[in-house]
């Protein structure tokens, strides 16, 4: 099979040009075909069975932590926009009816949503209108026991937006369409209990006065669920712009794994969520504890939490995650000095105003346990001061032959106040505590990888690694006005590690003795981070922008200290483990200590421009200063600029374009002492978003091309091993990226990836030159798809299918060795019923075996056999 899946995608010898195109050529299809889909879709009757909102959506959050605010919704094809000439309020024996009078009811298009407690409804191809073509505002106060407020308004010129709020939960919401026109039929578990009182509403003298429904035996029709948070398709995301941009309209390639996946893939680990993203691999995995990608061919030292810059790259905890977002490309011009591939936001859960509490266990292969815990509720009746708190154990889900069992704890509380109607303060804090084996992996012989047991230990079986993290910060947000809103953000980080382990050394390919050396030692990190930013929208004539002007500061102080001895050598093939004792930190033959500093200041400015509804612009520009402390001194300072385009033919369709470059400070060293000025990064990229099947589907198709210069290359006027070098070298890196996520039809979901990447050295002192980037694929593709039955005795089963395939990849820079492709099938099989799940994970089904990342020739990271993980959860 993998053989098969090889031939299939092995298309690396066509250029990138015939790639771009393919691109272009295949553009009028997609537009036409998306074309039909929408003539299609408005000629058939959907009849489904009527949903509950405040089962299948809960509040949507952005990386801040805020309810993410709907942007303009998009306008439909049609050039016709709907007039509605009056709305109705009138009482019913179960609850209340809005009714949109309007002769065109059936081209009315209905997208909606969650918010807190709050049904969100918006119709992009309408507008409301007197009689007299003015137009005006609908609102009722309190017109039904568990509603607070229902308001109809011309939200933008082409869409209408119809808001309830309830006062405990969402509102039950059935909708009709009838002669009369659209008929919004709300009910709450208040209203259920005793008769609506009659509703007040305040409308223009001239409104009609309220008549009795008319629809009461019309069938409903079923309301198009977008954005919310239990899809696999999200409209909006924060991290490529630092506001709430839907993903059409950013021209650069970003994905989302949502809650969802996370939840159906029973993800423990976020590199097995990453899984589902084109062009994203795992890299340097250190001893088995690090969470550090390669993305387009260049691996990237650092992560984002919420949006802030975080140093370390050690496990991240998936428990308290709401979704991971990556941006892919160049993204310096918001975040500073970081690789020109992309950057991973882990975006983590907030508190929530309504009571939610959920309760879970995982169970599995190698020993594996592991309870979580997620409750959020208000602590004050005004529901102006919420918590949130998440916390999880785990024990054991090691597959490597170790003595060392996994031990993990993290708690993470959060608490949100209100100060007032456009003050919010959120405080944070997270901590870690992680105890698992050190592991190096395998190491190669010849042209592969050693063929020799996958589980088995090259260090000693006792080799571990403990860290502790913690975090604390608060963010501080103040609008100003409806239009303009400061926000303030910081947090300090405070990381420590022990690492008391053996580290491989040279092997002796004909007898396979390997050499090995004590390692003892520990690391600190501390970050403080301050972060500063001011958000507007504003219009210039009929141009609208939204501004953002910002400042943040980062100071990241690194150390520590280690000493090592020769161990005794061990034989790969034959290990005998144990043989002296592993002696003290303090008995060890040398010491190295380190401490380095690194003080950064930067700002930014970025514009957000619609020219017109379907033509947008992204410009924005960064300035920064950073000055490096190790063995010596450095100050050095780079302008990095954005500049993108959206064009939107069509409203399913975007085409874009975009400009972009990156910087990260050198640590090398030249012959006369002093670092060398720090990389940079130049990317272009065009591509095409989509989403289709009433935009419960997307997709985007990129094409791009990365160059990064100034990369350290050893200097020819000395030996190689004085560690002396330049800033000559160069890589480049160009691909095709497919990702697709969302709904296909009710129950059956979907996320898959397609990634060809071409990434190689093209300037090196080294004779490296040509060499491809090592643990690059070729070619990579994932899909995960899940169907639940939606109707029947056996509502609630569902079943899971996965397919993941990476191609052949280079084991280090020499390339002198090759890691094979592998292909691994997973399963899922699960019940949902009422607040619980019982779910059952089959991953690498097939039991095959393959290496998850090739860093060099004794440093190769086997992936786990077949393994199984059960779950039980509740939520309520």
């Amino acid at each position: 099979m993998t053989e098969v899946w090889g031939i299939i995608l092995r298309i690396q010898g066509l250029s990138f040009n015939i790639w771009l195109w393919l691109v272009m050529s295949f553009l009028p299809l997609l537009m036409a075909e998306s074309v039909r889909a929408e003539v299609k879709q408005n000629e058939q009757t959907v009849i489904t069975r009527i949903k509950r909102l405040s089962e299948i959506e809960r509040p949507a959050t952005n990386a801040n932590g805020l309810l993410s605010q709907s942007s303009t919704p998009q306008a439909t094809p049609s050039s016709e926009i709907v007039q509605v000439t009056a709305v109705k309020a009138n009482p019913t024996a179960k609850g209340v009816e809005v009714i949109l009078q309007t002769t065109k009811g059936e081209q009315l298009q209905i997208t909606n949503r969650s918010a807190g407690n709050s049904f969100i409804a918006d119709i992009p191809n309408a507008q409301l209108r007197l009689p007299s073509g003015e137009a005006f505002t609908f609102r009722s106060d309190k017109p039904l026991a568990g509603i607070t407020e229902i308001t109809v308004i011309n939200f933008d010129a082409n869409t209408i937006r119809v808001t309830v709020i309830g006062e405990a939960s969402s509102p039950t919401v059935e909708l009709f369409d009838s002669d009369e026109g659209l008929i919004f039929g709300l009910t709450t578990a208040a209203s259920t209990a005793q008769q609506p009182p009659t509703p007040q509403v305040k409308q223009p003298a001239n409104q009609t006065q309220p008549q009795q429904p008319s629809a009461q035996g019309d069938q409903p029709i079923e309301l198009v669920v977008t954005g919310e948070q239990d899809g696999y398709s999200v409209p909006d995301a924060s991290t490529a712009t630092r506001t709430d941009t839907p993903m059409r309209d950013i021209p650069q390639s970003i994905q989302v794994v949502p809650q969802q996946v996370l939840k159906d893939q029973q993800v423990i680990r976020a590199s097995e969520a990453l899984r589902n993203v084109s062009g994203v691999q795992r890299s340097y995995p250190g001893g088995g504890g690090n969470d550090r990608y390669t993305i387009r061919g260049f691996d990237q030292p650092v992560n984002l939490r919420d949006g802030f810059r975080d140093s370390n790259t050690g496990l991240v905890e998936t428990a308290n995650l709401e979704r991971i977002e990556v941006l892919k490309g160049p993204a310096s011009v918001l975040y500073g000095n970081v690789d020109p591939g992309g950057v991973i936001n882990f975006v983590t859960k907030q508190p929530l105003e309504n009571p939610f509490y959920a309760f879970g266990v995982q169970a599995g292969s190698f020993g594996l346990v592991r309870p979580t815990l997620d409750i959020s509720d208000p602590l004050n009746p005004e529901r102006t001061l919420l918590y949130r708190l998440n916390a999880v154990y785990e024990h054991g889900g090691y597959f490597r032959d170790f003595d060392q069992e996994v031990e993990r704890f993290f708690v993470s509380p959060v608490l949100s106040w209100k100060i007032g109607s456009r003050t919010n303060l959120t405080l944070e804090y997270e901590h870690v505590y992680d105890q698992r084996p050190f592991d190096r992996g395998l190491v190669a012989i010849g042209r592969g990888v050693a063929d020799i047991p996958y589980d088995r230990v090259l260090g000693e079986r006792d080799d571990s690694t403990t860290i502790t993290e913690d975090r604390v910060g608060y963010r501080l947000e103040h609008g100003f006005s409806e239009d303009w809103k400061l926000r303030s953000r910081f947090r300090f980080s405070a990381i420590h590690g022990n690492y008391p382990e053996v580290e491989p050394g040279e092997l002796n390919e004909q007898t396979g003795e390997l050499s090995r050396t004590w390692s003892d030692g520990y690391t600190d990190l501390k970050e403080y981070l301050l972060q500063n930013d001011l958000v507007g929208k504003f219009s210039t004539g009929s141009v609208k922008h939204t501004l953002l002007f910002g400042v943040d500061l980062v100071r990241t102080i690194y150390g520590g200290d280690f000493g090592s001895s020769p161990a005794p050598n061990i034989n790969i093939f034959n290990p005998v483990y144990g043989t002296v004792p592993r002696p003290n930190r303090d008995q060890l033959a040398f010491s190295f200590a380190f401490q380095n500093e690194t003080n950064s200041f930067g700002i930014f400015l970025q514009d957000q421009v619609a020219l017109t509804d379907n033509l947008k612009l992204l410009l924005g520009g960064r300035f920064d200063l950073v000055d490096q402390k190790s063995t010596s001194e450095q100050q050095d300072d780079a302008f990095t600029p954005r500049v993108g385009i959206v064009y939107q033919p069509i409203q399913p369709i975007s085409l874009y374009a975009s400009f972009s470059q990156s910087f990260q400070p050198n640590s090398g060293n030249r012959a006369d002492g002093s670092l060398l000025e720090p990389e940079r990064g130049t990317q272009y990229e065009a591509g095409i978003k989509g989403e289709f099947l009433n935009n419960s589907l997307t997709a985007t198709l990129a094409a791009y091309e990365i160059t990064k210069s100034n990369v350290p290359t050893p200097d020819p006027n000395y030996p190689e091993s004085s560690g002396f070098v330049i800033p000559i070298g160069e890589q480049r890196s160009r691909g095709i990226e497919l990702d697709i996520a969302g709904k296909i039809l009710p129950g059956w979901n979907v996320i898959a990836s397609y990634a060809y990447t071409d990434a190689k050295i093209t300037q090196s002192n080294d004779g490296q030159q040509g060499n491809q980037l090592f643990n690059v694929p070729f070619n990579a593709a994932s899909l995960w798809t899940t169907y639940e039955l939606q109707t029947g005795n056996w509502k609630g089963l569902g079943f899971g299918l996965g397919l993941f395939y990476v191609g052949d990849r280079q084991g280090d820079l020499a390339n002198d060795f090759k890691v094979s492709s592998y292909l691994r099938t997973d399963a899922s099989i699960f019940y949902r019923r009422n607040s619980w799940k019982l779910g059952l994970n089959f991953k690498n089904l097939f039991n095959i075996d393959y290496i998850e990342v090739g860093q060099n020739r004794t440093f190769i990271a086997p992936g786990a056999p077949f393994t199984v993980v059960g779950s039980l959860s509740v939520e309520f």
